[in-house]
């Protein structure tokens, strides 16, 4: 079966910047939307940047200009490079996974629509 996993989640200093990365495993499928959530207690999960199989990328208002997602298909991983950080930057940050073509933009990408989640890895900004 399908398994996501996520790694580069830290601590870091305002201003500074930090790397993220989720591979799939056991995925036999075309290379669809894939993309980021972000989560902080008491709120809901929400989309923070999409992905297209080929590589074409939203993202939320909130993160445009400071983060960057990319693919490769060939190794069944996503990434998401996050520069100028903030402290509303902290969160548990969550890789996602869909099986369709056309994707949603992260404003209306909820997350009762994603089969398949990555178990998160932290960021905090201070």
């Amino acid at each position: 079966h399908v398994q996501l996993v996520e790694s580069g989640g830290a601590s870091v200093q305002a201003g500074g910047s930090l790397n993220l990365s989720c591979k799939a495993s056991g995925w036999t499928y075309n290379p669809y939307c894939a993309g980021w959530f972000r989560q902080v207690p008491g709120k809901e999960r929400e989309a923070v940047a999409v992905i297209y199989g080929g590589g074409t990328a939203m993202y939320a208002d909130s993160v445009k200009g400071r983060f960057t997602i990319s693919r490769d298909n060939a190794q069944n991983t996503i990434f998401l490079e996050m520069h100028s950080l903030k402290r509303e930057d902290t969160a548990m940050y969550y890789c996602a996974a869909e099986r369709t073509f056309e994707c949603f933009p992260p404003s209306s990408w909820r997350p009762a629509l994603i089969p398949y989640w990555g178990q998160g890895t932290q960021v905090t900004v201070s």
